[in-house]
């Protein structure tokens, strides 16, 4: 997909005193100042992230009530039960809560919904399950913002629930003894932005406060938190960067059982990225609850034993597997189905499955690039998931079609939703008019957002390692993107890959030629040949190859 380069600016007066003040150049101050870095201290907390620097849970609203339930519940030995969606914010969420509680009570279990029987949130058949266990309270996590009628279930059959969600309300809020989620409108916490593992962390470091246990007695967890911060997309700013700067020294110094398992399943050697972890180790997570059942995902990660773990490892590789077999079919029989013509995508088939839906919605973006929804059948129901475009908010638009669909929930990029099959023409036909009034002409054109354009003889070793201590990556903190012009190849250039789909350049600079890498770009080389010159899009890597590390761009476009 051609994409337009959208290069950044920034005030130039602000870049040099920042320069001046931090004794760096211009262009890691400029990266900075995109990054809303633009004093020295706001320069310390960005590369020197302090747990200090959190924020103290009790600011949330609703956080003294669910605490002093959870402790009433310990006291009287209630039973509790631990709740979180199948996905990898849900999963590492139970894990994470049931870990800790256990070191309180045995009067304890987790339930992970079928993503067939029951689909995502909270569902009446888990409530129904709670009673006949006899469990008096139910802390739902990453889940339950908009389970009013679910929550009015259980408090009629003498079940309370603390909900722990970071997903938009909606109009009425459940009648639980607490919610914890800082999105609420009257919930005047700082950090708006948490992953739903996070909003629990922050119920784990209030009991935490409360018992007075040290705060390194719970850091054990901040390898899961990075792992949901990282799959879940939220931004990498504020709590989310200090929570995922700590969780991913954990993961790479003491992970436990159930992600070493599947970090080696992955293949991936040396210190992990968060890139690493979401593209290595969340696709596998998520793929048992795709293929088989989330309660999978939850098994391996609250594992001990490092041999039972490599067992349970193995398992989720094979749905991985498949997963992947499911996603390039479905795809495939996908585009086939695309109107070009409309503003929005919406397909379905009885026939998909319905664990890789999401996934196909984006690689649909991937090559028509609008917002898109992809649905399964089952039962007269089609349920399925929602990806957007870049500012498009895809929530919003669904909230102007509720009255058609059965539920529905999620973010402004991404979202669930079920729809009665009687009403899907209709909804279909209400989805393309609210995208078509809407959407702009800018957000209907793929773009890549540019830090700066550079000389390619500035891209050095020294900036490189500069650049890697703005890690780690994600929203609002993006690998910086660059832009050179006018650059040329040494003539090695070629397409490499088991299909040649890649492009392998190796460029000239005023030193030595630097080697280049364009994943899905082979057919980009005829503009690279018989030495003319073109513009490259690139961020700056490094290629680990027979021992040897060296520096190399990685492309995003070439024009």
């Amino acid at each position: 997909m051609d994409a337009r380069w959208n290069i950044q600016k920034s005030d130039s007066n602000l870049v040099k005193r920042l320069s001046e003040e931090l004794g760096v150049n211009e262009i890691v101050s400029h990266l900075l100042v995109l990054r809303g870095v633009t004093t020295y201290n706001d320069a310390k907390k960005f590369f020197r992230p302090q747990i200090s620097d959190l924020h103290d849970p009790f600011l949330l609203k609703g956080m003294n009530k669910a605490v002093e339930r959870i402790q009433l519940a310990l006291k009287k030995g209630e039973k509790i039960l631990i709740y979180g969606d199948y996905d990898v914010d849900g999963t590492t969420s139970v894990a994470m809560m049931y870990n800790f509680l256990n070191r309180f009570t045995k009067n304890i279990c987790y339930y992970i919904p079928d993503r067939y029987e029951e689909g995502y949130g909270i569902s009446f058949k888990a409530i129904d399950y709670a009673q006949q266990e006899e469990f008096s309270l139910i802390i739902a996590l990453d889940c339950g913002i908009r389970a009013v009628k679910q929550v009015e279930y259980a408090s009629n059959k003498d079940i309370d629930f603390i909900i722990c969600d970071h997903h938009n309300p909606g109009v009425n809020i459940p009648r639980a003894i607490s919610v914890l989620n800082p999105k609420q409108n009257d919930c005047t916490y700082p950090y708006k932005e948490l992953s739903g593992c996070g909003v629990g962390f922050k119920l784990i470091q209030a009991i935490s406060k409360q018992q007075k246990i040290d705060f390194n007695e719970i850091g054990e967890y901040l390898d899961l938190l990075a792992l949901s911060i990282g799959a879940d997309i939220v931004e990498l700013t504020g709590e989310n960067r200090v929570l995922a700067f700590y969780g991913m020294k954990v993961i790479n110094q003491c992970p436990r059982p159930g992600l070493k398992a599947l970090i080696e399943r992955s293949g991936k050697t040396g210190e992990l990225s968060i890139s690493d972890v979401v593209f290595g180790i969340a696709p596998r997570i998520n793929a048992a609850g795709r293929i088989e059942h989330g309660k999978r995902a939850v098994e391996i990660l609250i594992e001990q034993d490092i041999e039972k773990a490599k067992i349970l490892a193995e398992g989720i590789e094979n749905h991985n597997n498949d997963r992947k077999e499911l996603d390039q079919n479905i795809t495939k029989e996908a585009l086939l189905m695309i109107d070009e013509d409309k503003k929005s995508t919406v397909v379905y088939s009885s026939n998909w499955h319905k664990g890789v839906v999401g996934i196909v919605a984006s690689r649909l973006i991937e090559k028509h690039y609008k917002p898109t929804i992809v649905l399964s059948e089952k039962d007269d129901e089609l349920t399925g998931s929602a990806r957007s475009v870049k500012g498009f908010d895809l929530y919003d638009a669904l909230l102007k079609c509720e009255h058609l669909l059965e539920k529905f929930g999620g973010h402004k990029y991404a979202a669930g939703l079920t729809v009665k099959k009687q009403n899907l023409d209709s909804f279909i036909s209400e989805f393309e008019k609210v995208v078509a009034c809407s959407i702009t002409e800018e957000q209907q054109k793929a773009e890549i957002e540019v830090d700066l354009e550079i000389d390619i003889n500035k891209i050095t070793p020294k900036l490189y390692r500069i650049i890697k201590q703005f890690a780690p990556f994600g929203p609002k903190n993006r690998t910086p993107n660059f832009v050179s012009r006018n650059v040329t190849d040494s003539g090695k250039g070629k397409r490499v890959g088991k299909d040649k789909s890649h492009l392998r350049l190796v460029l000239n600079t005023s030193t030595k030629p630097i080697a280049s890498i364009g994943f899905g770009m082979g057919k980009e080389l005829k503009k690279t040949e018989n030495n003319q010159e073109f513009d490259i899009c690139y961020s700056v890597d490094e290629n680990n190859w027979n021992g040897k590390t060296s520096l190399q761009l990685r492309l995003k476009g070439i024009k």
